[in-house]
């Protein structure tokens, strides 16, 4: 029976064929592909497109295959099925001393979904994106069974598996290396910077700080255009391990009306955010809310009211990034369309294996626009537009709209992909961009 699944940005809705994976036991994915449509893994709904969406499809949904399959608590290298969460992974790694090398913005982001799409995070300067950091991938294909993939054993697939969108097959179990951490604290510093200029002047010199982020108030112009809040942190080096606890917290009420979505609630947010205490703050500070403010707030997405939000991500090389982000900051003030949370960050190079990984080197830009139909599409395409003309790419697990021939610019070797897609294996994100 089909069933309807939203996107996170709720932007899109499709109805699919829904399976609920097993906890244990062997997949047999030959039954679910001789029903005729093509068959999607999916973890837990934090994709914001239609990247992890297979509209008329079949989607086999991972969280119950959760369990550790094996760890060695002397190295940090540990194997546990695709499933598993961010938030479950550190419930038992961090009261040991370790924590995942790398982690996107939210814990609830499962080990299957951060291969497919090779998640980046804070440290991506000098710890590189998530693949960096896999070891091996446990995949069922459709026509070859079971297949173990690493550096060595299937090396190419391997490298197409790590951000390869979920299309080279189901990814059953995954091995990564943690790192060692001796506190779950964190030293913190909040540091506010008047322009652009002073973001690019920070991160030059916080490059030894292992995570470094920047909120800027995307209404901010002349002098002041890409002012913001600058935070660099890194690990305690001596406190205490205590995962955060699995409560729910608080819980965003309603569907926001779409008209209080607009330039004024947005620079007032902004003018409060920038002038907050905390703005200004130097101390320690658990590891879950610096990581993961927003999980702190369930339903956040609904914020944006019931026509959902389109993020945009874009990445620049580090030769076109300040002209870039100076071009993409105009065209959003101007466009009156701005964004309660938008994050720069620099990326360092690129190490990780995936042949269709988003990050390499350079700054990044991302923003969540609220949906108002073609007057935000415009400005999306407009968006991708500036990206192009200085060389840069969009995030596909961000995506929702982008073109295919943007797509295929951005990503040459989407043709490698296609070839070892599993035949079974298809999502809306990839009918859309590879047509």
């Amino acid at each position: 029976m089909a069933k309807p699944v939203l996107s996170w940005g709720r932007a899109h809705s499709f109805d699919h064929d829904v399976h609920a994976l097993p906890s244990t036991g062997p997949l047999d994915l030959n039954r679910v592909a001789e029903k005729g449509a093509p068959i999607l893994a999916h973890g837990l709904g934090r994709s914001y497109g239609d990247v992890a969406l297979n509209d008329g499809g079949h989607l086999l949904l991972t969280p119950r295959r959760d369990d550790f399959l094996t760890a060695d608590w002397d190295t940090g290298v540990i194997r546990a099925r695709s499933g598993l969460s961010l938030a479950d992974l550190h419930q038992v790694t961090i009261p040991r001393g370790w924590f995942v090398a790398v982690t996107p913005g939210s814990k609830f982001v499962t080990l299957g979904g951060a291969v497919a799409n090779d998640v980046h995070g804070k440290n991506h300067h000098q710890a590189g994106s998530f693949g960096v950091h896999v070891l091996a991938v446990g995949l069922v294909h459709s026509e070859r069974g079971p297949l173990t993939l690493s550096r060595d054993e299937h090396p190419d697939l391997f490298a197409l598996t790590i951000g390869g969108l979920g299309l080279t097959g189901f990814i059953d179990w995954v091995e990564i290396q943690l790192q060692p951490i001796a506190s779950s604290n964190m030293d913190v510093e909040n540091l506010a910077f008047d322009s652009l200029d002073g973001f690019f002047d920070l991160s030059l010199t916080s490059a030894d700080w292992p995570y470094t982020v920047a909120w800027v108030d995307c209404f901010a112009s002349g002098a002041h255009l890409g002012r913001g809040i600058f935070t660099r942190a890194r690990f305690a080096s001596e406190g205490p391990l205590n995962a955060a606890l699995r409560k729910k917290g608080l819980k965003w009420p309603m569907t926001t009306p779409a008209f209080m979505m607009n330039r004024l609630s947005i620079g007032a947010f902004n003018w409060l955010y920038r002038n907050r205490p905390g703005a200004r703050f130097t101390g320690e500070q658990s590891y879950d809310p610096f990581f993961y403010p927003l999980d702190a707030i369930q339903d956040w997405n609904k914020l944006y009211g019931s026509r959902g939000f389109y993020q945009h991500q874009s990445l620049i090389p580090p030769d076109a990034g300040r002209d870039g982000v100076t071009e993409l900051l105009r065209a959003i003030g101007k466009s009156g369309q701005g964004s309660f949370l938008a994050v720069l960050k620099i990326h360092g190079p690129e190490s990780s294996p995936g042949v269709m990984s988003f990050c390499r080197e350079g700054v990044s830009l991302a923003l969540d626009f609220a949906n108002k139909g073609p007057k935000t599409l415009k400005l999306l395409d407009e968006l991708d537009q500036i990206t192009a003309d200085h060389r840069g790419r969009t995030y596909p697990a961000k995506d929702g709209r982008m073109s295919a021939e943007f797509f295929k610019a951005s990503y040459p070797r989407w043709v490698e992909l296609e070839a070892a897609r599993d035949p079974a294996f298809s999502s809306s994100f990839w009918r859309r961009v590879s047509a």
